[in-house]
């Protein structure tokens, strides 16, 4: 975190990401800082990839007017909005922190808070300081683990990076993957990597940098309308059928089957735990987890925004991935909690969270955006899962709030992001193990 002051005694916030001399590295664990979705939501000139922010927060353009002209190609020399870029100690999270009480009017984070700090819908969906990132970071660091940091950025103009490296994590909200990154990151799987994913969201949307990273080209779901553009170049969905390469054949999962909780009418009065299934998967032992446990109810761990699979139950009572959109055959599920990716027209409460385009993503999915269709899309599921690709494997906790689990210091939380680290070989620091053998 860097604080600039001018003369006026004016302050701003910017940020460095500190990456090890090249040919280098300080640990064989490596965080990936999802600069890709900082940049898609930073709205510094009245604008992000979502919206005209500064339209909508005034009141002067319609909703829907003010989505229609979000920006698809951004300027990355901009400053940062300073909400996104250095949040405060103590800014709320992105969940309902409770349930919805009998005919309670829904909610969304902390409307008192949000309206005091006139922060916009997007503030707090990216960003370091007092985020999902940072957390993480601290609790590895008074855990003992030793890291390496890179940027989005950094995977998609060196592709070699990642071969350095023993796993890769991704935290908290990487939503926004370029062509390159991800390519450097399934190669890096298949030549025996290991993916930690505590985030949801992961891997929606497909972007590109030109320009040398000066310009970051976001068009969402404009992506094969506001430019002329082939599939490689193309930004849209990553799993649109032109690019036939859905993210859940790198990540297992997918927000198109997961979607929102304890978020406005979206699950709001759900439990924010994982419902615990295959109790016998190795990142549950030492936990004193077992079928049926709730994992993470207390901190909430379920929340904003969650990736999941379709799945069925097979003869031995669990639940097996059905390989739709991508999701590999041999995913193993370890628990699952409902998630839904829009609120209930129908439910007679005023919409809290902006809506997705049903339309397009069953479309994507399963070739058909009719109504029906679109309303199995409400009917997701965040789910924690693995499996193993080539010769590495990839675990994925289907939440953005996983990190929030460590600050609480829910013991299961933790105890199964150890196993995670041990089993993806995260080296401690030589004073933290010379004190722990003692």
């Amino acid at each position: 975190d860097i604080l600039l002051t001018d003369a006026a005694g004016e302050q701003t916030h910017h940020f460095v990401c500190i990456k090890p001399k090249a040919g280098t590295t300080g640990s064989k664990a490596v965080l990936v800082l999802a600069t890709n979705t900082y940049q898609s939501y930073n709205w510094w000139g009245g604008a992000n990839a979502y919206s005209n922010v500064t339209g909508l927060m005034s009141g002067k353009v319609p909703f829907d007017e003010a989505m229609d002209q979000a920006i698809g190609v951004l300027s990355t020399q901009r400053p940062f909005i300073q909400m996104i870029v250095a949040a405060p100690e103590g800014a709320p999270r992105l969940i309902n922190m409770r349930k919805r009480d009998f005919r309670e009017k829904p909610w969304a984070a902390d409307p008192e808070w949000m309206r005091h700090h006139q922060i916009s819908p997007y503030d707090g969906s990216a960003g370091f300081m007092n985020k999902w990132e940072h957390a993480f970071a601290a609790w590895t660091e008074a855990e003992g683990y030793v890291f390496d940091y890179v940027t989005d950025y950094d995977l998609d103009t060196d592709p070699d990076l990642l071969s350095a490296y023993s796993s890769a994590f991704f935290v908290g909200h990487s939503e926004y993957w370029s062509g390159d990154e991800r390519a450097q990151v399934e190669q890096f799987v298949d030549n025996g990597g290991h993916a930690a994913i505590l985030s949801g969201n992961t891997c929606f949307w497909k972007v590109r940098w030109e320009n040398d990273g000066k310009t970051y080209v976001c068009h969402k779901w404009k992506g094969f309308t506001a430019e002329d553009a082939g599939p490689e170049k193309a930004t849209h969905l990553w799993s649109h059928p032109a690019f036939g390469a859905p993210e859940a054949e790198l990540t297992g999962l997918s927000f198109n089957f997961g979607g929102y909780h304890r978020l406005g009418m979206c699950v709001s009065r759900g439990s924010s735990g994982f419902t615990v299934y295959n109790d016998k998967h190795w990142a549950l032992n030492g936990t004193d987890l077992f079928y049926g446990d709730q994992l993470g109810a207390d901190v909430p761990l379920i929340g904003y925004e969650s990736d999941g699979c379709r799945f069925e139950f097979g003869e031995d009572g669990l639940p097996k991935a059905i390989t739709t959109g991508g999701v590999p055959e041999n995913l193993e599920i370890i628990a699952i909690a409902p998630a839904t990716l829009g609120e209930d027209p129908e439910s007679g409460y005023a919409p809290m969270i902006p809506p997705e385009k049903l339309d397009v993503i069953a479309d994507c999915i399963y070739g058909d955006g009719s109504p029906a269709m679109q309303q199995r899309l409400l009917r997701g599921h965040a789910v924690l899962a693995s499996f193993k690709r080539g010769e590495g494997e990839v675990f994925n906790t289907g939440t953005t709030e996983w990190a929030h689990g460590l600050v609480a210091k829910d013991p299961f939380v933790e105890t199964i992001t150890r196993n995670v680290m041990e089993r993806f070989d995260v080296t401690k620091s030589e004073a933290v193990s010379a004190s722990a053998a003692k």
